[in-house]
């Protein structure tokens, strides 16, 4: 990589002015990001007569859209890693032959996702949790977004080769166009034009359209760097950039991936346990739980090159340094988090429903779904250090276990035990128990290993690897 301004002042300038530079925007575009879907459900939440079942169709459609997002991923990740290297390599050809690739890839993956939801909707739909009265709106409301599938694939991954080639202002500016434009269209659509659901989704698939728009005029300048050939022979699929990109996008895909599964078994207890109503509850909880974890997201964005870096440098103590303060700061936002679900229940369930039982149930879900928020910041940010210092097989232990491991046997047990759908929402709190207990062994041990490093010395004299 080129030896720029960038890369010194990540290893001199103070830690706490690195975490603000760096940590902002990414708090910014998660944030948004978060921000995108609560407002389709906010609005949906009011629809007159159904909004209750309507919110309660579009939770079902959530393991659908982590799915979608999961095989985003596994292409637009591996592709922005790449290109973010090869141009610190100034190789701009080869670059520009993954961009095509990333394209191509998306594009393809996305009408495969369309073609497969089109046919199969509503056993798909019925298969994540879907009955009779909640399956008109889900089918209504997820019909639009897989005809819109490819935009959606196409936008994300080019924000984030925007991003990594250097632009990253510009990628949090499209992510924030999305979210104004959508919270005024959903209200004309939804209530004015009287598309109800089906409005939402218009309205969030056109956004898209927009920033699509935008994002391949701005690649189309022929003086960048970075930008769209105008042979069409570019596109084809290369299988060898493809196979590389595939890989390094793996674990953020399997990742996705567990998160689905894990919605998936979760709707279907609820709809056991609780009914339509209580997967409305989960979509409540679920909008108001990410607007937080989003926030720790954004500073584990804003870690990761400051990390990476004084790692590389063997600059242990500003390693140490950067760890303890983004831990302490996400420590802060889930506390904030705990204080907004456990004492703001029911105010925050009203900004989704007027439904006085959907607010009851949202209420007491949330409460003790996130009654052990405060002890997660740290989990988090342990387990992205972990992957900062290129132990990804920790990484993706620590994340994985946490929804497979430990949160999928609470789910099945401790509902069938206490014989109500709280056995649902207890599982969240306990499993989130077990993996900080675990991130912490594993975080202390690292940091054990650290503290024995003076700047400078090769970690190889610790006898292996850290």
């Amino acid at each position: 990589m080129s030896t720029g301004a960038v890369p010194t002042e990540l290893g001199t300038k103070p830690i706490n002015a690195l975490i603000r530079q760096y940590a902002v925007p990414g708090i910014i575009a998660m944030t948004a990001s978060s921000l995108y879907n609560m407002v389709d459900s906010v609005y949906i939440g009011h629809i007159a007569d159904v909004g209750s079942l309507s919110i309660a169709g579009l939770a079902v459609t959530f393991p659908l859209m982590n799915i979608s997002t999961a095989f985003g991923t596994l292409v637009g990740v591996g592709a922005a890693t790449m290109i973010s290297v090869l141009l610190g390599q100034k190789n701009y050809k080869v670059a520009g032959k993954v961009l095509c690739n990333d394209i191509s890839l998306n594009l393809i993956t996305g009408i495969v996702f369309t073609a497969v939801m089109l046919l199969w909707m509503d056993p798909i739909l019925r298969f994540f949790g879907a009955s009779d009265a909640t399956l008109p709106f889900a089918r209504n409301y997820m019909t639009i977004i897989a005809l819109g599938n490819a935009v959606t694939h196409l936008y994300f991954g080019l924000n984030a080769i925007i991003r990594s080639s250097g632009n990253p202002r510009l990628a949090m500016g499209l992510t924030l166009f999305t979210v104004t434009s959508n919270a005024i269209l959903d209200p004309i659509f939804i209530f004015t034009l009287d598309m109800g659901i089906q409005g939402a989704a218009l309205a969030t698939v056109l956004c898209q359209c927009m920033a699509l728009g935008y994002t391949l005029w701005y690649f189309m300048n022929p003086n960048r760097f970075l930008h769209l050939p105008r042979s069409l022979k570019m596109f084809r699929v290369d299988w060898k950039i493809a196979k590389d990109s595939l890989a390094i996008g793996m674990g953020p895909f399997l990742m996705n991936l567990a998160s689905c599964i894990v919605v998936l078994f979760i709707n279907q207890q609820l709809v056991k346990w609780g009914g339509d109503l209580a997967i409305g509850a989960y979509g409540i909880v679920n909008r108001i739980t990410f607007l937080f974890i989003m926030v720790v997201m954004g500073l584990n964005q804003g870690m990761q090159p400051i990390a990476g870096y004084n790692y590389g440098a063997r600059q242990y103590s500003r390693l140490r340094e950067v760890y303890l303060k983004t831990a302490g700061w996400a420590t802060l936002v889930m506390v904030i988090g705990f204080i907004f679900s456990v004492f703001l229940a029911r105010p925050m369930a009203r900004i989704f429903t007027s439904d006085p039982v959907l607010i009851q149930k949202a209420a007491h879900g949330l409460r003790i779904m996130n009654i052990v928020f405060p002890i997660v910041g740290f989990q988090m940010v342990t387990t992205n250090l972990f992957q900062c210092l290129g132990m990804v097989n920790k990484s993706v232990f620590l994340s994985l276990s946490r929804q497979l491991l430990f949160l999928l046997p609470c789910i099945y047990v401790l509902p069938a035990l206490l014989e109500s759908e709280s056995g649902v929402w207890l599982s969240f709190p306990i499993s989130d128990t077990i993996s900080a207990i675990i991130t912490f062994l594993m975080g202390w041990s690292l940091l054990r290993k650290l503290n024995k490093l003076k700047d400078g010395d090769d970690p190889a004299i610790l006898g292996s690897k850290i």
